[in-house]
């Protein structure tokens, strides 16, 4: 114990060492923000405190000191005997409080949002959520997470839809352990909450039916978006998957906001010899390429693009192509299903598709209301609408990221 010009107060080392193992801590800042520690509002302590006796041992904790120094000299002329400051309050000390009982429904909510999930068998155990790359982690990371499994958790690894993976039965009073563990290893915990969530990809970069980069584009909205975005609250979740083609292995018309690869014929009917067995007649999937008056004809309003016949003609008549992106507007899966609107145009550049996403997302926080999702936002607006704001109208980004936005996702 140290004593500053008649302040009795503990320093981080003394803390560290477990000096106050025995005493009571007192939240003296602003607002709550110790999980577990009884809050005191400072401005109305004008006398004995209820529920605390003036022998009770006490920690009065606050960011750095001051705020704690002013309510030890109250308490002091209310009668307390027996009460220390922490030197540096949260700033410069890792104040923990184990609960006593039940853990409470504000601190299981706190948690979840830095992606640790209660597992409802076990009254203090989590799910602890790692986010990878769209899916994609090194064998240096697997090593780390694997290890962290066994040391935290109950040695099982479980993914999930969105391409995470979560350490299963993690003790409550190990998980920031746990997490200053994956920090170690570059990896973070999370995708929770009203926040652009972890994004999803295929493999269509290696798949032999992808029509774009899904990992480069992926890692792309990752870091731009994901993580670039990870402290812009939104009104609700805010899911997008990237698809390499329009086999939509992974949905991306489910999602908020979903990017499908397009390959798009340009027919050269003047090269068409008619052949009795046409190839882009044999080998289109959905039957839109037909043999009409001896000539190939594919339906543009019902082609979707997935580039199977190129090269199928020995003439050349679906030799040239254009590559893009089709992107849809407003999905989601659950209990309430929502399949997501195409927009009008095909984009041809990866620089238009993040500025899209861009618009989409700072829309979503400008004029959705808190507890709709995206689709629920372009429901009511008119995907007209949503769609021309997107595309022509101009964006006050500051404006957007300054409103005050309180999100809705309850998970």
């Amino acid at each position: 114990m140290c004593i500053r010009d008649s302040f009795e107060t503990f320093t981080p080392a003394e803390y560290a060492a477990g000096a106050a193992a025995d005493y009571q801590v007192i939240d003296v800042q602003p607002q709550p923000a110790i999980p577990g520690a009884k809050w005191v509002n400072l401005s109305a302590v004008h006398g004995p405190i209820e529920g605390l006796a003036t022998d009770a041992k006490l920690l009065l904790v606050c960011a750095r000191g001051k705020r704690g120094y002013f309510l030890q000299n109250r308490l002091k002329a209310c009668g307390y005997t027996n009460t220390r400051v922490l030197e540096g309050g949260v700033t410069f000390n890792q104040v923990k409080v184990k609960f006593q009982g039940k853990i409470p429904p504000e601190e299981i909510k706190r948690v979840k949002g830095l992606g640790c999930l209660q597992d409802k068998r076990y009254p203090d155990r989590f799910n602890v959520r790692v986010i990878t790359r769209n899916g994609k982690i090194t064998n240096e990371e697997q090593r780390a997470i694997a290890e962290a499994a066994q040391r935290y958790g109950s040695g099982e690894v479980t993914m999930t839809t969105r391409l995470t993976l979560e350490i299963q039965c993690v003790p409550y009073d190990k998980r920031d352990e746990l997490r200053e563990f994956l920090a170690q290893a570059g990896l973070q915990t999370g995708g929770t909450g009203s926040l652009v969530r972890p994004v999803v990809s295929c493999k269509g970069t290696t798949c032999q039916y992808g029509l774009l980069d899904s990992f480069g584009l992926s890692e792309k909205l990752h870091e731009r978006f994901y993580l670039g975005y990870h402290n812009v609250t939104l009104p609700h979740k805010f899911k997008i998957a990237v698809g390499g083609c329009p086999n939509n292995c992974v949905k991306p018309d489910l999602n908020d906001l979903g990017i499908v690869g397009q390959r798009i014929p340009m027919v050269d009917p003047a090269k068409c010899r008619g052949c009795k067995v046409c190839q882009v007649e044999t080998n289109c999937p959905i039957h839109v390429a037909k043999l009409e008056n001896g000539t190939i004809h594919i339906d543009p309003a019902a082609c979707n693009h997935c580039g199977r016949c190129k090269g199928k003609c020995p003439f050349g008549v679906t030799e040239e192509f254009v590559d893009g992106y089709k992107i849809y507007l407003g999905g989601r899966w659950g209990k309430k299903i929502a399949h997501g609107h195409p927009m009008d145009k095909i984009f041809t550049s990866e620089e238009e598709v993040l500025d899209i996403v861009e618009r989409a997302i700072l829309f979503f926080r400008d004029e959705g209301i808190t507890g709709e999702r995206f689709a629920d936002t372009i429901d009511r607006l008119g995907f007209d609408y949503v769609q021309n704001k997107l595309m022509t109208a101009p964006v006050d980004k500051d404006a957007v990221l300054n409103k005050t936005v309180i999100g809705g996702a309850s998970c």
